[in-house]
């Protein structure tokens, strides 16, 4: 080992693994002509059968495509070979092929870890062995929180260099670990070997389950595959009628509704049954527009704490794994006064009717958190219910198992393996540009990126088959991707494949472009979900770290045919006029739609979400609901008025500004200073500051041939361009809710401001669509070496899924 043997490398790969440190045998010390390979050689017609790549030519070198772990090719240049061999003599210790070994790195550097997946000598009479690398998780993806990750637990890879037969350091036994063992056995293997290996890292980013091989019979060479067909799995496993869906940090739904309309569009009906978000109008349009949903406004922490309480209660009244008939959530209380309110209510002890509800918290704001339970009285009604801590129950303990009994029943809260597939945005608002005291060298420290431990918390106690995590960019790009690191270090941990992504939402059928980080979770025996290839051209695109731009969704290998970049004029042209103070949350369209966008993005609710019962909520006529703009104070509508009405205007067409040569603004000298009326100036000093003075994006105005860098939850005009290009106005709510793909059909609560904040934090539809459909291929036991190509573009898919209603009502 301490020869300093230098590494021949001829193909190209990432960078190498290290090795960690267990026992390694102990070797003689021989002179240094003690390496050499033993043996007779492979027969030759045998080598050139399972090693053609090697013998393509009489030359030292020759070139063949390549297939990487994307489905794309590149060209590779390999060594020639005389013949193969099975067996090797280094140092005096035997080594066979598919052996595993330490290979030597560079002086001072750790030693590398591979399997020897080929023998040979070169044309030129070399010895040299091929290597499949593993990965420790300091080498992947998981680098700054490989401390989540056991340090004897590797990963093998799809990466193989060729290497002198001296770069062998020693021997190292990997045990190897199928998705489909016990407990019992994976301990066993563990326990009698160096190092375990259970997962392949492979490019760009992803960490999926084996299939071993264990004869390494020459028809696969021993190689280690990705997929996992040695178990077969019951029909009904693939035919289950509903998918139960966790939405954690719901806000108004639109992750999970557009993940299920995805899934309906490949023949999967995934149901979200629970949904978790603090913020109240949020959960109330949530609500409204999905009112078969148990909406529960509280902090997801606080959820997390009441998910393992409500586990104790439910084995405290023995009713896990009981066998009683399921009832529909909403059989757990009608929620409806059942005495006059002028009841008169006899003196003397309060007496519990019934308990209607259960939280984990603090809901009377004393200061006290705990378990709770919502009582209705006796003689009361829903008005008087009030939160009550379980310690003041302690007379109620069948009251107690009366709710938790049919709370059980009803599902009002999942217990582990209730959940088919968690889905969520946790907020990091620790990595915000804002927070002046960002904690860059240890972010899981800042409480503001707790919300990320809780996520993968509620993940680990639920085990869900599938998970969907999404979040900015941002999270790539602070503290060197740590808190990256961390969620995909937490689902490897507990054993789920995973594999990042960025989708642009203009890629897939929006005006936005909108960059936005994925991480797919998938249990070990699940086909772990894709990601979907772009549907349409994009104008602009997000900033994104070198790192990982290889995980930009289509990067590199973008379908040839892209549909057409949809405008903002596609979007919003159809949509009447309305002025800076409009007040009316509903209102008629009083125009056809201009655009197929358009013709799709109008379809009613019954149409894309269906009912179970009557259609009476869906109105028959139709009708446009929050368009509405923020209302500029005086000032700044003034500041709007005299911003032209041509695209790319902003505050640096405003009267007493000029530019210099070097991009940036200042007041004219010989000009008196422009006012408004109320003779603050006409052009603010925030907007000459701004980006030092450089940047031409407050007071700025849109173009119906533009396309928007992303929708934002604050509508204030001042550092960004948000103007409507014909309207004296900032773009309206429903106009930045159809910019991220909501149908006119859904239906927003709260203030404008809340409804901005809600569209704005909303992943866009035309992303979590095709996601849907993605998960819905995986969960039928689909799989693909790329990302998928998805048959349909958005909203068309909307048409589509109101003529499969339609067919499916004709022949119920």
């Amino acid at each position: 080992m301490g020869r300093g043997r230098k590494r021949a490398e001829v193909t190209s790969s990432p960078s190498k693994p290290s090795s960690s440190s267990p026992k390694k045998l102990k070797k003689t010390t021989p002179d240094d002509g003690d390496v050499k390979f033993v043996g007779a050689p492979v027969p030759a017609d045998e080598a050139q059968s399972r090693w053609p790549h090697r013998y393509q030519s009489k030359s030292k070198t020759a070139t063949t495509l390549g297939t990487l772990s994307d489905g794309t090719t590149e060209e590779k240049v390999f060594f020639q070979a005389r013949c193969h061999y099975t067996k090797a003599i280094v140092d005096g210790v035997v080594f066979n092929l598919f052996d595993d070994a330490y290979i030597q790195a560079e002086e001072g550097e750790p030693d590398f870890i591979a399997k020897i997946v080929e023998m040979f000598e070169t044309v030129s009479k070399e010895t040299y062995i091929c290597t499949q690398w593993f990965y420790q998780a300091k080498d992947t993806v998981i680098k700054g929180q490989d401390c989540l990750i056991d340090t004897r637990r590797v990963f093998y890879s799809d990466v193989r260099d060729d290497n002198p037969l001296s770069c062998i350091s020693s021997k190292v036994k990997i045990g190897q670990l199928a998705a489909n063992m016990d407990m019992a056995a994976k301990e066993k293997a563990k326990s009698s070997c160096d190092l375990y290996v259970d997962m392949m890292y492979t490019f760009p980013h992803a960490f999926t389950s084996l299939y071993i091989d264990n004869e390494n019979s020459p028809a696969t060479d021993g190689v280690i595959q990705t997929k996992f067909p040695g178990v077969a799995k019951p029909p009904e496993y693939f035919q289950q009628s509903k998918r139960t869906v966790l939405d954690l940090y719901s806000g108004c739904g639109a992750m999970s509704s557009g993940l299920s309309i995805g899934a309906s569009l490949a023949g999967e009906d995934i149901t979200t049954r629970w949904t978790v978000d603090f913020n109240s109008y949020a959960c109330e349009s949530l609500k409204s527009n999905h009112p078969n949903v148990e909406v529960r406004n509280e902090d997801a922490e606080d959820f997390f704490v009441l998910l393992k309480e409500w586990e104790s209660l439910c084995k405290e009244f023995n009713l896990v794994g009981s066998k009683e008939e399921e009832l529909e959530s909403h059989e757990i209380d009608s929620d409806e006064s059942e005495v006059d309110d002028g009841l008169v209510v006899p003196s003397g002890e309060f007496e519990v009717e019934k308990l209607v509800a259960i939280c984990y918290g603090d809901p009377n704001n004393v200061n006290k958190r705990g378990l709770h339970f919502k009582v209705r009285w006796k003689g009361y009604g829903r008005a008087d219910d009030t939160w009550e801590p379980i310690d003041g129950l302690c007379k109620c303990k069948e009251k107690i198992k009366e709710f938790v009994s049919r709370g059980y029943r009803a599902r009002i809260l999942p217990l582990p393996g209730d959940v088919e597939f968690i889905c969520g945005g946790p907020p990091c608002q620790g990595i915000s540009g804002f927070n002046r005291y960002r904690h860059y060298f240890d972010p899981l420290k800042d409480k503001k990126n707790r919300q990320l431990v809780v996520f993968m918390n509620i993940v680990e106690f639920l085990k869900p088959r599938y998970v969907l995590m999404e979040n900015v960019t941002d999270i790539l790009k602070f503290a060197k991707g740590q808190l990256a690191s961390y969620a995909v270090g937490r689902l490897v941990s507990m054993n789920y494949q995973a594999r990042l992504g960025i989708m642009a939402a203009g890629a897939y059928g929006v005006s936005q472009c909108r960059m936005r980080f994925f991480l797919w979770g998938a249990g070990p025996m699940e086909s772990l979900p894709q990601f979907p290839l772009p549907t349409h051209k994009v104008l602009k695109k997000g900033v994104v770290i070198n790192e990982f731009k290889e995980i930009i969704v289509g990067h590199g290998n973008e379908p040839s045919e892209l549909h057409a970049t949809v405008l903002l004029g596609d979007v919003i042209s159809d949509l009447p006029e309305v002025a800076n103070d409009a007040d009316q949350d509903e209102m008629p369209y009083g125009s056809a739609p201009r655009s197929v966008f358009q013709k799709f993005i109008r379809l009613k609710r019954h149409d894309i979400f269906g009912y179970t019962g009557t259609k009476k909520n869906d109105p028959q006529k139709s009708i446009l609901y929050d368009h509405r703009p923020l209302q500029l104070n005086q000032d700044d509508y003034e500041r709007v008025c005299h911003v032209p009405k041509v695209k790319g205007a902003n505050f640096r067409n405003l009267p007493g500004v000029l530019v210099g040569p070097d991009n940036v603004v200042r007041l004219d000298p010989s000009v008196k200073r422009a006012l408004c009326k109320s003779g603050k100036p006409l052009v603010p000093d925030y907007a000459l500051k701004f980006e030092a003075g450089r940047s031409p994006k407050p007071f700025g105005r849109l173009g119906m041939d533009d396309i928007v860098a992303t929708v934002v939850t604050r509508a204030e005009p001042h550092n960004q361009v948000i103007l409507h290009p014909d309207q004296d106005r900032v773009l309206s709510v429903r106009e930045n809710a159809r910019l991220q793909g909501f149908p006119d059909c859904y239906k927003l609560y709260g203030s404008i401001k809340e409804r901005y904040r809600q569209v704005g934090n909303a992943v866009s539809f035309s992303v979590s669509i095709p996601l849907g459909y993605c998960l819905a291929k995986a969960m039928q036991g689909a799989s693909s070496t790329g990302p998928l190509s998805i048959p349909f573009k958005f909203p068309d898919c909307l048409g589509q899924l109101k003529s499969a209603r339609e067919e499916s009502e004709l022949t119920r």
